[in-house]
């Protein structure tokens, strides 16, 4: 029998860029443990098939699409989902986008903007909109991040990424130090080398595999499921006292 503490039933829980990758890998553990679940994603027929798979653990399902760096997107679809769901008791932001430039000196305004958009802009805009609702209803909630390890080891063509991952950091464990007082805590989960989109043409590049990999420790890389238990810890009442803090989920990755 699981401990009642990692019951979820009756919380509803939002994951931003849901529809794949760590982000459905942690909606489903979500889904699996009790609670309701609202995904977030850009692409319809991802968003439909998440939600098809979610429903299979019988809680109530919302697939929605938003692009988390619109901020009229992300204020309706918050809406939406309160209105659709009745409330959101963990948020967990997720959404992300790679960096495409070539090189640091080759890289464009517009690319560093475009990544801060999604990976910085985004997580600001949801939480704004998480926080607002878990201080008007009163009774705190969960706020979790999907950063990096980026943000700790130096990743060449990729500062704009590696930049906003570093900012989530330093975001969250100050809406977390202003908003405890409201119940509301804040977490980071920084992952290692997962299989997900934006990973694939890394892992298919038999170069990256050959060199990366004998670097795991645990000698594979990460599912989405792996994310699972952290994603269950933080949503429910056994991380009550939990706050400010980082979780390294990465195979022993950064050790070895």
């Amino acid at each position: 029998m699981a401990h009642p503490a990692f019951d979820l039933t009756g919380k509803v829980a939002l994951v931003t860029g849901g529809n794949s990758g760590i982000g459905l890998g942690m909606a489903e553990g979500l889904a699996k443990a009790g609670a309701d679940v609202c995904t977030w994603g850009t692409n319809e027929s991802k968003n439909a098939e998440a939600a098809r798979r979610l429903g299979r653990h019988g809680r109530r399902v919302l697939a929605l699409r938003c692009d988390v760096g619109d901020e009229e997107q992300v204020e309706g679809a918050f809406a939406r989902t309160v209105e659709e769901l009745g409330r959101v008791d963990a948020c967990f932001a997720n959404a992300g986008v790679a960096s495409l430039a070539p090189s640091f000196l080759e890289m464009t305004t517009e690319e560093w903007r475009r990544v801060l958009r999604i990976n910085l802009d985004g997580v600001f805009f949801t939480f704004r909109a998480a926080v607002r609702h878990m201080v008007q209803r009163g009774g705190g909630g969960s706020l979790v991040v999907t950063s990096s390890l980026s943000a700790r080891e130096g990743q060449p063509r990729g500062q704009n990424y590696a930049a906003t991952k570093g900012g989530v950091l330093s975001m969250i464990k100050a809406i977390a130090v202003e908003y405890a007082r409201f119940g509301i805590r804040g977490n980071a989960i920084v992952p290692g080398w997962i299989e997900s989109p934006m990973t694939e043409p890394a892992f298919n590049w038999d170069r990256f595999r050959d060199k990366v990999l004998p670097r795991v420790p645990m000698r594979r890389w990460g599912k989405g499921s792996d994310l699972e238990g952290i994603a269950v810890y933080l949503a429910s009442d056994a991380s009550a006292y939990h706050t400010g803090d980082e979780f390294l989920i990465d195979g022993g990755y950064a050790i070895f």
